[in-house]
C-alpha cells in the first residue's frame, strides 16, 4: 500500500508539474506567437477589436521590410557585429579565464571583482566616452566601433563563465601534457580547449545574444552605415499603424536566425550549462 501510495503522489507531482510548465511555455511563446499573426495580417485586421482570428494570410509587411526598406543590409551589419564580438571576446575570454582559473592569489580575486562592478554599471555610464572618442578617432557610424564597445561592455560577463568552466578541469591534465614535453600554450591549445567544447559555446551563445539583441549602444554611437537590426525596426511604428505590422515583420525576423542558432546548438549549451566541461 505504501509503495503504491508513493507512486500514486509522484504520479500526482508530475502531472502538476507539467501543468504548470504548459502553461509557463504557453504564456512564455504567445508574445511571439501574436506578433507574428501581427506580421501576416492586414492592418486593418492587425488591431481589430474584438482580436480577428479567420483572416487572409498576406506577406505585404515582409516585402516592403526586406525589399522595399533594404532590412538585409542591417542584417549584414548585425552579423558582423556580432560575429566579431563574439570571436574576439572568447577569444581573450579563454586566456584570462584559463589564467584566471589557475591563479589562486588574492590579486586573481581582486580582478575578478573589478570585471564584475565594471559589468554591473549602467551602459550610459560608458556610452558618452566612447562616444566622444568615436568622433576623435572617425570611427562613429562604423561595425569596428560597436564591436569594441560591445567586446569592452561584455567582456567581463564572458570571463567570469569560462573561468568557472576551466575551474571544472583539473590541474592535473596540463601538467601530465607537459611532463610529455607539451608548452603551458600547447597543454592549454590541445588538451584543454578541446574539452572546453560546451563550455565554449555556452559562452559563445550568451556573447551573441547579448551583442545581437542590444539596441542602446548602436542607437547612440551609429546613425546610417552601421545601423543594426533592433535599431532598424524602430524606426517603424510610433504613431502611424500602417507600421506597426512591418515592424511585427522586423522583429519576426530578427528572433527566427537566433532560434534556428540556439536550437542547433541546445545540447551543447545544456551540457555546458550543466557539467561546464568534464569532471576529473
Amino acid at each position: 500500500m505504501k509503495s503504491h501510495s508513493r507512486t500514486s503522489s509522484q504520479a500526482l507531482f508530475a502531472a502538476i508539474a507539467y501543468s504548470i510548465l504548459a502553461v509557463w511555455t504557453i504564456l512564455a511563446i504567445f508574445p511571439f506567437f501574436w506578433t507574428f499573426l501581427i506580421s501576416i495580417k492586414e492592418v486593418v485586421d492587425a488591431f481589430a477589436l474584438p482580436p480577428v482570428w479567420v483572416f487572409k494570410p498576406t506577406l505585404v509587411a515582409y516585402q516592403t521590410l526586406w525589399i522595399e526598406e533594404g532590412f538585409s543590409k542591417y542584417l549584414i551589419n548585425s552579423a558582423i557585429v556580432t560575429l566579431g564580438t563574439v570571436l574576439i571576446s572568447i577569444s581573450v575570454g579563454c586566456f584570462a579565464g584559463y589564467g584566471l582559473a589557475r591563479y589562486n592569489r588574492a590579486a586573481g580575486f581582486w580582478i575578478l571583482f573589478a570585471a564584475f562592478v565594471f559589468r554591473a554599471l549602467p551602459r550610459l555610464t560608458f556610452l558618452l566616452p566612447f562616444y566622444y572618442l568615436a568622433r576623435l578617432t572617425g570611427l562613429h557610424d562604423t561595425q569596428l566601433l560597436l564591436i569594441l564597445v560591445l567586446v569592452a561592455i561584455n567582456q567581463p560577463f564572458t570571463i567570469w563563465m569560462l573561468r568557472s568552466f576551466f575551474q571544472e578541469i583539473p590541474d592535473s591534465l596540463e601538467e601530465s601534457a607537459m611532463v610529455d614535453g607539451c608548452s603551458r600554450f600547447q597543454a592549454f591549445w590541445y588538451v584543454i580547449v578541446p574539452i572546453m567544447g560546451p563550455g565554449i559555446v555556452t559562452a559563445s551563445i550568451f556573447s551573441m545574444l547579448l551583442a545581437y539583441n542590444e539596441f542602446l549602444i548602436p542607437l547612440i554611437l551609429t546613425a546610417t552605415n552601421a545601423v543594426t537590426m533592433p535599431v532598424a525596426i524602430s524606426q517603424f511604428g510610433a504613431e502611424d499603424l500602417r507600421y506597426w505590422s512591418i515592424s511585427a515583420a522586423g522583429a519576426i525576423s530578427i528572433a527566427i536566425p537566433m532560434v534556428i542558432i540556439v536550437l542547433y546548438l541546445q545540447k551543447f549549451l545544456i551540457k555546458g550549462l550543466t557539467a561546464g566541461a568534464v569532471k576529473g
